[in-house]
């Protein structure tokens, strides 16, 4: 097959919206003034054809990789409260996993800016099923340092799965990102949200099977899974997407920028900033409100693990189920509405679980499935915000410090929570993911000055023809 590719006939500095629309011509036929600069033409139906398989690619390994994180994710604090008896630990460990995405965003988006998407988020899972196995030891030797460090493998292959969305953007028109970013975000509905169901009352008996102790086969088998999940992409990820989209290999290296550099795009730029500060909160609240939930439902209300698979369940669902329906509203109505959107669902979703009894599982249930609805709101909307405020050559590289920022605010209101919970309550901590979220709405307020559907219609506008 012979992919279409075409030059842009702009300088490198010139912005998305400065290069349209892109008169194509042939790869090896430079025109005068060209920068040499390969970029990916969506135009055509061989273009459609590839961006086809490159979604197809993309939704199954996010399958196995959402199942593999949630597989782990599921149980960390569990494991952890049951080695050390500390909820404030038991908080750290399940923190660790943000912890370990944020410290893998940045170097996997450097490696993506080089060589392209293959090759960072293959590397990702790699790390995602070290952590998990490193997980089954700490399990098995019930040597609780070994656990965090696990988990925090496990948030790189996590951050992996948050960058294939990005890579569904890299040969979308401008008109279709968030929907596609929607689509890749569904896909973990069903593996996070299948992972929720048989970590505990799978995997785990699996495990206990194959004589390992609790929770050792729910690590086993999430790190069976990042390997599929890296196999997948390894084979199945070509062309690739980013280096097809001529993100990658600039002769003056402008798009392999260091976070500074990265950092001061950001803050130079309201939209980024915005995008960045829509990605924290989302991250935040949601992790923030779920790492001492199954906690809070066992200890304080005596449910079942059958009701915190339950819960589980329904909170991912509410975080992914409708993503293709949120990537479209975005698409349609502007990014900023539906950050407003966001802050407002994480406010009702955080205040609900907060006046709920620890052993009334409807109320813990609506409350954090509202609050993993306001998380896909928050993070479709800031992808594709962000994605829109750079030209292709430096989207990895900001993209990257975006998440990193997300991951990192995200860890920190993991191990908050412990405190929090641990000295206040579970209703405080609540209370303070609603904060959050009024915050967001008020910053949304504060940066826009025009009307969200005059966003909209800026944010549409084709960038490549």
């Amino acid at each position: 097959m012979t992919y279409v590719k075409s030059r842009v006939l702009q300088p490198p500095s010139a912005s998305a919206a400065s290069v349209a629309p892109v008169a194509v011509e042939s790869a090896g036929t430079p025109s005068p003034g060209s920068s040499g600069r390969t970029v990916f033409d969506p135009t055509t139906a061989e273009s459609e054809a590839i961006q086809r398989r490159t979604i197809r690619t993309l939704l199954t390994s996010q399958v196995c990789g959402g199942m593999g994180l949630v597989s782990g994710y599921a149980v960390a604090a569990l494991l952890a409260n049951d080695i050390t008896g500390n909820k404030t630990l038991a908080g750290l460990s399940a923190a660790s996993l943000s912890i370990g995405a944020a410290m893998a965003s940045f170097p996997l988006a450097r490696i993506m800016s080089k060589s392209g998407r293959r090759p960072g988020l293959r590397a990702g899972y790699v790390l995602g099923a070290a952590g998990a196995f490193l997980a089954v030891l700490a399990a098995i030797t019930r040597f609780f340092p070994l656990l965090p460090i696990g988990v925090a493998g496990i948030g790189a292959g996590n951050a992996a799965n948050m960058a294939t969305r990005y890579a569904a953007a890299d040969l979308s028109r401008p008109e279709r990102r968030a929907r596609n970013i929607g689509m890749i975000v569904w896909a973990t509905t069903i593996g996070s949200g299948f992972g929720s169901l048989v970590s505990l009352s799978v995997f785990d008996p699996v495990g206990q099977r194959l004589g390992l102790p609790d929770y050792g086969g729910s690590f086993l088998m999430g790190a069976l899974l990042f390997i599929a999940g890296a196999a997948i992409i390894e084979t199945r990820l070509r062309p690739d997407p980013l280096v097809l989209a001529g993100g990658t290999g600039s002769t003056r290296d402008e798009g392999r920028l260091p976070f500074g550099a990265s950092m001061k795009l950001i803050l130079a730029n309201p939209r980024a900033r915005l995008a960045v500060v829509g990605l924290m909160i989302s991250q935040a609240t949601m992790v923030g409100t779920m790492t001492l939930t199954p906690i809070h439902m066992t200890e304080e209300g005596g449910q079942t693990r059958v009701a915190v698979s339950i819960m589980l369940f329904s909170h991912i669902m509410g975080m992914y189920a409708l993503s293709p329906f949120v990537g479209r509203l975005t698409d349609r109505f502007g990014r900023y509405p539906m950050l407003v959107i966001a802050g407002v669902l994480c406010a009702v979703g955080a205040i609900w679980a907060a006046i709920t009894p620890a052993g009334e599982l409807f109320g813990l249930t609506g409350g954090q499935t509202t609050v993993g609805l306001a998380w896909s709101f928050g993070v479709i909307a800031a992808s594709g915000l962000l994605t829109d405020a750079f030209p292709v050559h430096q989207r990895a590289s900001v993209q990257g410090a975006g998440d990193l920022c997300m991951m990192g605010f995200g860890a920190v209101a993991g191990i908050t929570a412990g405190a929090i919970v641990a000295y206040r309550s579970y209703r405080d901590l609540n209370l303070a993911a609603a904060t959050l979220g009024i915050m967001l709405v008020v910053a949304v307020m504060l940066t826009s000055t025009r009307r969200p559907r005059k966003v909209a219609a800026a944010t549409a506008a084709p960038a490549l023809g």
